[in-house]
């Protein structure tokens, strides 16, 4: 069975953060952010993220912008132009026509965790990624969310 986990790092101190990770055993940590430079982001930001992880973890950082959505359908979700139900749609669809599956396929992601900034996973598109390749990949897929 693969497991595939997701974190955010909104409302969690830097310890919390990555003692989720240490205790859980992830053994890589996705980005899955359209841009993880954000000033906004302290600890989570690009480059000192990838050396916090390899530091404090052990573990290699990816930042996939396959997995992300666009900035035009992000601000449209954060302006309210579209609901939750269009947004996973266009999302989905997404991912379906960068063939993310077949680039990318879902065995290199065991015990991995693909990561972004909500707290939790309802409204982002981190679950959406998960539930993607477990709805469309042969492979027996666990989902866990680390809160």
């Amino acid at each position: 069975m693969i497991t595939l986990y997701t974190i955010g790092f909104t409302k969690k101190s830097a310890a919390q953060f990555f003692n989720l990770l240490r205790d859980n055993h992830i053994k890589q940590l996705v980005d899955v952010r359209i841009s993880n430079s954000s000033q906004l982001a302290g600890f989570a930001k690009g480059k000192d993220l990838e050396f916090f992880v390899k530091e404090i973890c052990h573990i290699p950082y990816k930042h996939i912008t396959d997995f992300a959505p666009t900035k035009d359908l992000l601000d449209k979700w954060h302006k309210e132009e579209v609901t939750w139900l269009e947004y996973e749609d266009i999302y989905t669809t997404m991912l379906k026509e960068r063939n993310i599956l077949r680039k990318y396929g879902v065995k290199q992601f065991d015990g991995a965790c693909f990561l972004c900034s909500e707290e939790m996973p309802e409204n982002c598109h981190r679950r959406l990624l998960a539930e993607y390749m477990k709805k469309h990949s042969t492979e027996n897929i666990r989902i866990v969310h680390l809160l």
